[in-house]
């Protein structure tokens, strides 16, 4: 009895020196933080945003940053459409204290805009103000059934110095008739000062003009034990700040015959099914002929079936049995799934996986997803005309269209899938690097998927 004792103990005294070795190893990754270096915010109104309200979808927010001290500020707001006067809207204020410095934050609502008119408008702090801005009120009425476009953009994550307000800017001008943009999280590739001035350097321009929804990343958190969302960002996108549920990350936007919903996948699951509770909820208030969810992690990983069980547990028969279209990041590849019928035919939702960040993963090639990409960024225009939702997928590079699918929705028949993008060959793009074992498994498990699919 004794030598088996001594042999659990050894067995269990080892178990916890791997763990620890283990731990020393991976702290700084799993909850390591990049310092952030000391800075000073400028005093003249900066990092304008323009994104939708609390008061459905004729309603907006802009959002700025000015000084690290509060004082009287206010938006000027200008119909452009007729000859009346600006109208001066008091902003509400907030100081933010991050790691290295003091940021005032202002937001205003405006509520009770015209449709089909075109408004102009400036950010005023302390008697100085930004440039004058403008954005555009869709036509007709948007709580009825009609047509509209937006651009869904995964994770953008850029360096300091990056490519990415270039490839947004190309995808809004090969689609001018966007009329607002989502982006999946990791949008900032870390929460620090120098990182988000990076990330309003790529959305410039459209973030002032195309109302801006992002959900949140796990980039966007601290990495602690347990992870910490800096108030910043709901600082930064104001919808929040009325929309959260506890301490949830959550939003809806109704547009037209759709319900938009964007969810925080980061969170420890006791807050995923207070989320998961909130969804269901809105969706039995609000029903919708389209409901489109945004979420940072796949319910269904393109890496490894068994990543993300914990969002898959708290959403996966939720989405599955309400969602039209689900679209996410995280993996840095691109990735399409949907369910099938017991006759094979494909059935909604629609799961996507993209990405647009310089960053590539490594993917796993499952049989359940119809369709994947790597080696290149992504984006997705979803188009909602009557019975059909359009996905179309672009490589943000070329603009060329590389994924084509429609859901469409007769009145009593059930929804068919109808997959365009057969024709369009699938690419796999990556050079393993000489001596990485991981890489050279990849380029294998590529070639290997390129001979089940025919593909050159």
């Amino acid at each position: 009895m004794k030598r088996k004792n001594k042999i659990s103990l050894s067995i269990l005294s080892l178990l916890v020196a791997g763990l620890g070795i283990l731990c020393y190893v991976r702290w700084g990754v799993w909850f390591g933080n990049p310092p952030e270096a000391p800075y000073t915010t400028a005093p003249t109104p900066h990092r304008v945003l323009l994104t939708f309200g609390n008061d459905g979808p004729l309603s907006r927010m802009v959002s700025w940053q000015a000084d690290s001290v509060l004082h009287t500020s206010y938006l000027e707001l200008m119909d452009a459409s007729g000859h009346d006067e600006a109208v001066c809207l008091p902003a509400e204020g907030e100081v933010f204290a991050s790691r290295s410095g003091k940021t005032a934050f202002y937001h205003v609502a405006i509520e009770k805009l015209q449709p089909g008119h075109q408004y102009r408008y400036r950010a005023v702090t302390n008697e100085q103000s930004s440039p004058w801005y403008h954005f555009s009120m869709p036509s007709g009425d948007v709580d009825k059934p009609g047509r509209f476009s937006f651009l869904y953009f995964g994770d953008v994550q850029d360096s300091i110095g990056g490519i990415s307000n270039r490839l947004v800017r190309e995808a809004w001008k090969a689609h001018p008739e966007t009329e607002f943009v989502v982006f999946g999280g990791d949008l900032c590739e870390r929460p620090t000062d120098a990182f988000w001035a990076e990330t309003f350097h790529s959305i410039d321009s459209i973030a002032q003009t195309l109302p801006t929804l992002v959900c949140t990343g796990n980039h966007e958190y601290l990495k602690y034990p347990i992870r910490k969302l800096e108030r910043r960002f709901s600082l930064t996108f104001p919808y929040f700040l009325r929309s959260m549920v506890g301490e949830n990350q959550v939003y809806n936007l109704p547009y037209h015959d759709a319900q938009l919903y964007l969810l925080d996948s980061n969170r420890e699951l006791p807050f995923l099914y207070t989320q998961r509770n909130w969804l269901e909820q809105k969706m039995k208030e609000k029903p919708a002929r389209w409901n489109i969810v945004v979420l940072h992690h796949p319910i269904y990983s393109a890496k490894s079936g068994s990543n993300n069980l914990m969002q898959r547990l708290a959403f996966g028969d939720v989405l599955n049995d309400n969602a039209d279209l689900v679209l996410q990041g995280h993996e840095h590849a691109y990735a399409r799934m949907t369910q099938h019928g017991p006759k094979g035919e494909a059935r909604p939702p629609i799961f996507t996986v993209s990405h647009c960040s310089p960053k590539h993963y490594r993917i796993e090639f499952s049989d359940r997803f119809d369709r994947f990409g790597t080696g290149t960024q992504y984006y997705q225009q979803i188009t909602i005309h009557g019975d059909t939702l359009s996905m179309r997928t672009y490589d943000a590079q070329t603009q060329q269209l590389y994924d084509a699918v429609d859901l469409v929705k007769g009145e009593h028949d059930h929804p068919t899938l109808i997959d365009r993008a057969r024709h369009i060959p699938e690419r796999l793009e990556f050079t393993p690097r000489p001596g990485n074992k991981k890489d050279a498994q990849f380029a294998a498990r590529i070639a290997d998927y390129k001979r089940k699919k025919g593909l050159q």
